[in-house]
């Protein structure tokens, strides 16, 4: 049994990395055009973002708007573009030259997530809270 585990993971392993290597990013200005999530180019171009309920949640988040925002995922038109799954990790802030990773924390019970809204123990709203990442 355990030789097949192993072997499973052979199989699996090199498909997820291949996948990673599969994501595009998306850049610009995170603002809010009729009441849905968009990027604003440098160029002036608008490109509309879509996600699963946890990513649309963070791309809603006011104080998330105005920031030089990147998301990874894959484009599905010149001007929309699929956020990749929230368990994926694939939005950013960048400020101050550093690529910050999207994340909430309770600061009363330690808890971090990925999406806004309550804590889940104590049902205080999480705070914002901007971190270095490793990795893509």
């Amino acid at each position: 049994m355990g030789t097949r585990v192993l072997f499973a993971l052979f199989l699996v392993l090199p498909a997820i990395s291949v996948r990673a290597a599969e994501f595009e990013s998306a850049r610009g200005t995170l603002i809010q055009r009729d009441d849905k999530p968009a990027l604003e180019t440098p160029q002036h171009q608008i490109i509309w973002l879509r996600g699963d309920d946890a990513v649309t949640d963070v791309l809603n988040d006011e104080r998330l708007r105005g920031t030089d925002f990147e998301a990874l995922g894959n484009f599905t038109s010149p001007e929309h573009f699929q956020v990749a799954p929230i368990y994926q990790r694939p939005l950013f802030v960048h400020k101050d030259g550093k690529r910050l990773m999207v994340t909430y924390w309770c600061g009363t019970c330690y808890i971090r997530t990925y999406r806004p809204g309550p804590c889940w123990c104590c049902h205080k709203d999480t705070d914002l809270d901007l971190r270095e990442s490793v990795g893509p």
